[in-house]
């Protein structure tokens, strides 16, 4: 498949992107939003995996202070995710020429996606969100001091430092703000009720930074949500569990009626 690097700017900001060509053009693209400490080569092979099982374009790119993206110049707002969701995300989604995508967000991305599904509910086709947060959770907080001791005591400041050019800023960036007093009071739950697109939830049972109360608040708000509680699984089923991950994934987008329109019309 072609594989495209570019960058973009937003907010005169340099963002990162990795496009894989389509191999079925009348798919919708996935977009794929990392995870709070994430960036495109925190990824590793796994967009590559996601377009040869689907044959849809993949769009990842890092966000602002993640990866080879320009670094952090402040400390986070509180409504970090909603900058990402409301202004950043349709940008780049613009400039790229991204139309009706597949949104799949991974912890602090699935935030995003639904941020911006709930203020966009015309766009996205679909919603695959891997361990979404929509309010803070005792666990996430205790595990991001736990992560915030690791950072100080072990190896992961080095193991960041093959993903980001900025190591400090990323992990500080997003440490500082989930641990803010004022954080605990975040919310993201009426943003569900606009959102009219199908949607998938990948939870991990074992999940160190949030509890089936998360899919619980989703469901409760679109109750065609399709959930899938993986076990023997952590915060990230994209590694903890790949094959069912890719698995679970290939069976939702078929519900999708462009994806099932292309398979009966036999591209590939």
């Amino acid at each position: 498949m072609r594989t495209i690097t570019s960058n973009y700017l937003v907010d005169g900001r340099r963002l990162e992107a990795l496009e894989l060509e389509a191999r079925r053009t009348s798919l919708p693209t996935i977009v794929m939003l990392h995870e709070g400490l994430g960036s495109i080569s925190h990824w590793k092979d796994f967009p590559y995996q996601l377009a040869e099982e689907t044959g849809a374009g993949i769009f990842v790119y890092s966000r602002y202070g993640h990866g080879a993206s320009d670094a952090v110049e402040a400390p986070r707002p509180v409504s970090y995710m909603h900058h990402e969701a409301q202004v950043v995300l349709p940008n780049i989604l613009r400039q790229a020429g991204i139309q009706r995508p597949v949104l799949l967000g991974h912890s602090d991305g699935a935030s995003i996606a639904i941020i911006y599904a709930g203020t966009c509910p015309n766009s996205p086709a679909g919603l695959i969100l891997e361990a979404p947060h929509v309010f803070v959770e005792d666990i996430s907080v205790a595990s991001i001091a736990q992560a915030r001791e690791a950072y100080s005591e072990t190896d992961l400041p080095q193991r960041l430092a093959r993903h980001h050019a900025n190591v400090e800023s990323v992990f500080w960036g997003w440490n500082d703000i989930w641990l803010d007093p004022r954080f605990r009071a975040w919310n993201i739950e009426s943003f569900l009720d606009p959102i009219r697109c199908p949607v998938l939830v990948l939870q991990g049972a074992r999940d160190e930074y949030g509890t089936a109360k998360q899919v619980e608040a989703i469901q409760m708000k679109i109750p065609w949500t399709l959930a899938v509680i993986l076990e023997d699984c952590r915060h990230a089923p994209h590694r903890d569990q790949r094959e069912a991950t890719l698995s679970a994934i290939s069976r939702f987008l078929r519900t999708l009626p462009s994806f099932a329109d292309s398979i009966t019309d036999g591209e590939g």
